[in-house]
């Protein structure tokens, strides 16, 4: 029996790297994570794995389902093998934004990284947060 993919939510700054460019491109490598923590997350993704994109900054919000194209490889761009990257390619956008504050009014969310690690730019999103968030946007 296959094993069923992780499932992740990863942090982009939209002035940086938005929802649309990723759009637009296709297809990126995500790059820049250096917290420890995150690294590890991104080690354990592997192609095909369901990706969330949240917006940080003034929009906060979860804006769009991606996919990984790949799994985790040394960043190409870097001299250390500790810092990893992955590709990711756009799924599609969420009918509705599910905003920052929504996700920590709802109680069946109060647990998530998202929520209590605010700093964390790559985390697991586990299948009753992902299916709530679903709800939540609609989809």
């Amino acid at each position: 029996m296959a094993k069923k993919p992780n499932r992740w939510l990863v942090k982009s700054d939209p002035e940086e790297y938005s929802w649309q460019r990723l759009e637009a491109d296709g297809i990126t490598v995500w790059d820049g994570v250096t917290n420890p923590l995150a690294l590890i997350h991104v080690r354990s993704i592997r192609s095909g794995d369901p990706v969330l994109v949240y917006h940080t900054g003034r929009d906060k919000a979860i804006v769009g389902i991606a996919q990984a194209a790949t799994g985790a490889y040394p960043d190409p761009k870097q001299g250390d093998p500790k810092l990893v990257v992955f590709d990711v390619q756009p799924v599609r956008a969420l009918p509705k934004l599910v905003s920052l504050s929504a996700i920590k009014a709802e109680r069946k969310l109060a647990n998530w990284e998202l929520v209590r690690l605010g700093r964390l730019s790559v985390m697991p999103v586990t299948e009753a947060q992902w299916a709530e968030v679903m709800r939540m946007a609609g989809a």
